[in-house]
């Protein structure tokens, strides 16, 4: 499902309080060659998903300093995605990922672009992630097969980013 079509029906209210279920999270990712450079074109991360674990990994440094004490820095945080669910035969993003050249790929040919907001309010990011699948297909016998992909923000951190459809532009 693209982003556009999922969003077709929601309005965003960027005053919106109150709690957030994880279903009122969305996440996206091009998956198309080439890009039309549109994330109304992005293919929505949900098909077969059971979970989203959405993590925020920060690295900090610890030092000491004469009469001051122990000090903490942090030096960096990277955005980390682990999906998991049932294999999904048919659906664009699984299929995508679940497929050869990204199973197997290295280095910029499994990066792909990717927006992660909520439809509560429009707000969240955007930024470039790789795709690591660790499992296509495991599980007991008579059983769902189950798939594992990590995607996890490489080189820079990602932007802030407010949903605006931009299928026309």
């Amino acid at each position: 499902m693209k982003l556009s079509e999922l969003m077709a029906d929601v309005t965003p209210n960027e005053d919106y309080a109150g709690i957030t279920n994880t279903d009122d999270f969305v996440l996206a990712m091009d998956i198309t060659s080439p890009s039309t450079g549109k994330k109304a074109d992005y293919i929505v991360v949900q098909t077969g998903v059971t979970a989203v674990d959405a993590q925020l990994n920060p690295e900090t440094e610890d030092k000491t300093y004469l009469r001051t004490g122990k000090s903490t820095n942090k030096t960096a945080t990277q955005r980390t995605f682990n999906i998991t669910g049932d294999r999904f035969e048919g659906d664009e993003f699984q299929d995508f990922a679940c497929g050869h050249a990204i199973k197997f790929g290295k280095g910029q040919t499994i990066v792909r672009p990717y927006v992660y907001f909520s439809m509560l309010t429009g707000k969240g990011e955007q930024g470039q992630a790789a795709i690591i699948v660790n499992s296509d297909g495991s599980g007991d016998a008579g059983a769902a097969a189950e798939v594992d992909i990590d995607i996890m923000c490489n080189n820079s951190a990602p932007t802030e980013y407010t949903w605006a459809d931009d299928s026309e532009t």
